[in-house]
C-alpha cells in the first residue's frame, strides 16, 4: 500500500515502477527496509502475468579489480573454463590478496614469498580454508610468471603450507542407523522440504557432488530412459548413470510440486524470484540442515562416502568406483579401501548390512 500511494503520488507507469531509481526513491521516502525483496518478487509476479515487460532487478556490485587481475579472471573462464562459483571465490580472494599488497605498497613485479607469506598469516580459519587460500593465489601467480611474465620467479611453487606427518583419514560416511534416521527425517511438507528430498536422494543413491546437482538441467536427464547425464565433471570425465526409480520419483514429484515456474533450464532453483539456479553452496547449506535436522554430525559429502562404501561393499572393483565418482586418477579412490567395512561394522557395531 505504500508504495501504491508512492507511485500514484508520483504519477508513474507500470514500465516507470519497476526500475532501481524507482526502489531507490521508494526507499527514501518510506524507509521500508524490506522494499527490495518485496518489490522483485511483486515485480516478478507481474512480469510472468504479463503485465509489464521487465521485472526489477538489483544489480549487485561488483568491486572492480586492477586490469591484470580483471584478466587472469577472464583468462580463468576462457581458457581454463572454471565454473562461476569458482571464479566467485577467485575473486574473493584476490581482493583481499590486492587490499593487502595496496595496505604495505607492494607491487606485483617486486613480490616475493616473504610477501606472501606474511599475507597468508593475518588469516585466523582453518588450514583447509588456507588450503583453498593458496590455491587461487598459486594460480594467479603461474599466470603472472608464465603468461605475462611479470615476476621473475615461479613462487607458486614455493607458497606450501605446513608439512603434514599424518597418515590420510578414511573418508566418513553413514552407517545403516544412520542412513534410517536421515530419511525418517526428510518430509514433503513445503516446497524448500520436497527440493532437499530430490538432492538428498541425488547425493545418497547416485553419489553426486554438491556441484554436481547444482549443474543437473532437463537435458541432461531422461525419465524414460532412466539415465543421467553428467557432462561437466570435476576431473573433466562426462558419463551416464543409471538413476534408481525412487530418485526418478523423487525429482518428478519436485518438479511436479516444488519447482518455480521458470523457462530457466536448470533442475533445481531457487523458490524465490527471479528462481535463479541453485548454486554448489546451496545445496550445501541444504544438506548440512537435513543432516542436522536428524540429529546426524555430518556433512553432506558423507553421502557421498557412503554410496563409494556401497560400491565397494557390491564387489565392484576400484577402477569401476573410480568412474562412479568421477575422480581423475585412482589415488584419489584408493582412500576407499583403508577400511574393510563389513568386517568392520560386524566386529565393531554388530552390524550387517
Amino acid at each position: 500500500m505504500d508504495f501504491l500511494f508512492f507511485a500514484i503520488d508520483h504519477d508513474l507507469s507500470w514500465q516507470q515502477m519497476f526500475t532501481p531509481q524507482t526502489l531507490a526513491a521508494f526507499q527514501s521516502f518510506s524507509e521500508f527496509k524490506g522494499a527490495s525483496r518485496a518489490l522483485i518478487t511483486f515485480s516478478g509476479y507481474l512480469f510472468i502475468q504479463g503485465k509489464i515487460d521487465q521485472f526489477l532487478k538489483i544489480p549487485k556490485p561488483k568491486i572492480p579489480l586492477p586490469e591484470i587481475y580483471e584478466q587472469y579472471l577472464l583468462y580463468q573462464k576462457q581458457s581454463l573454463q572454471v565454473c562461476r562459483d569458482h571464479s566467485k571465490q577467485t575473486r574473493k580472494i584476490l581482493l583481499l590478496f590486492h587490499e593487502h599488497l595496496e595496505k604495505h605498497h607492494i607491487t606485483l613485479s617486486n613480490l616475493n614469498i616473504e610477501h606472501l607469506d606474511q599475507f597468508m598469516t593475518q588469516f585466523k580459519v582453518s588450514q583447509n580454508t588456507l588450503r583453498v587460500y593458496r590455491y587461487h593465489i598459486r594460480g594467479f601467480l603461474k599466470y603472472l610468471y608464465y603468461e605475462r611474465g611479470v615476476i621473475k620467479k615461479d613462487l607458486a611453487s614455493l607458497l606450501v603450507g605446513p608439512r603434514q606427518y599424518s597418515k590420510q583419514k578414511p573418508p566418513k560416511f553413514l552407517r545403516p542407523g544412520e542412513v534410517q534416521k536421515l530419511f525418517k527425517a526428510l518430509s514433503l511438507s513445503t516446497p524448500v522440504d520436497i527440493r532437499t528430498y530430490a538432492i538428498v536422494h541425488l547425493a545418497y543413491f547416485l553419489g553426486l557432488r554438491p556441484v554436481e546437482i547444482s549443474r543437473i538441467t532437463f537435458d541432461d536427464i531422461s525419465f524414460s530412459k532412466g539415465e543421467l547425464s553428467l557432462r561437466k565433471r570435476k576431473a573433466d570425465n562426462p558419463i551416464t548413470l543409471p538413476v534408481p526409480e525412487q530418485v526418478l520419483k523423487a525429482i518428478a514429484v519436485y518438479v511436479a510440486k516444488a519447482r518455480p515456474k521458470s523457462p530457466e533450464r536448470h533442475i533445481f532453483l531457487s523458490l524465490y524470484f527471479p528462481y535463479e539456479p541453485m548454486t554448489s553452496d546451496n545445496v550445501v547449506g541444504y544438506l548440512f540442515k537435513i543432516m542436522k535436522k536428524a540429529g546426524l554430525p555430518a556433512s553432506g559429502y558423507w553421502l557421498r562416502h557412503t554410496y563409494a562404501q556401497s560400491l565397494l561393499q557390491m564387489g565392484r572393483s576400484i577402477y569401476e568406483i573410480k568412474e562412479m565418482l568421477g575422480h581423475e586418477c585412482i589415488e584419489s579412490t584408493g582412500v576407499y579401501l583403508h577400511i574393510h567395512t563389513e568386517l568392520m561394522r560386524k566386529v565393531l557395531f554388530n552390524e550387517t548390512l
